[in-house]
């Protein structure tokens, strides 16, 4: 008798490591899992923070006709941009800015912008500004505009401004 309790005695001690080391093993491998997880979300969003365009000066250039509208702004992050088409600007007479689509070569009153960094080479890098020229299909009116713009993945501007005298 006293032999076939120390046998039930030692399969129960071999099974009870068997099934520890068994949720030990499934308790690390999620672990790791949600590690991975949330460190890519970090990644994401560090990526997202990267990316940050401040406008600077906006106004209405009234020599061409119809008018359009010239921002100026300002990569502050630290990730040069070069492919304006998911680029948001939005234009317009306060509380009804207009979504402008890029296009390379807008001009008067095609309804879209164009982008022209400070040294012309098509890459907006970091600490340099940019001129946006939105064009309206006419002339825009109103008292106060706002500008705003917004990357796809980043951190946009907006500011208010009034037409010139």
């Amino acid at each position: 008798m006293g032999f076939s309790v120390s046998l039930s005695h030692i399969i129960m001690v071999i099974a009870s490591v068997v099934l520890a080391s068994s949720f030990s093993a499934y308790a690390l491998y999620t672990g790791s899992a949600v590690q991975s997880e949330v460190m890519q979300q970090v990644s994401d969003a560090k990526w997202r923070m990267s990316l940050q365009l401040e406008i600077v000066y906006a106004t209405v250039d009234k020599s061409t006709s119809p008018w359009h509208f010239v921002v100026y702004v300002k990569n502050v992050g630290w990730t040069p941009l070069s492919d304006y088409t998911y680029l948001d600007v939005y234009v317009g007479e306060y509380g009804e800015a207009v979504l402008y689509s890029y296009n390379q070569s807008a001009g008067v009153g095609s309804g879209s912008f164009n982008v022209t960094d400070a040294n012309d080479n098509g890459v907006w890098e970091p600490r340099e500004t940019a001129e946006i020229r939105a064009y309206p299909t006419s002339n825009p009116e109103g008292v106060m505009f706002e500008a705003k713009v917004v990357p796809s993945k980043g951190i946009g501007s907006s500011h208010l401004f009034p037409p010139p005298p």
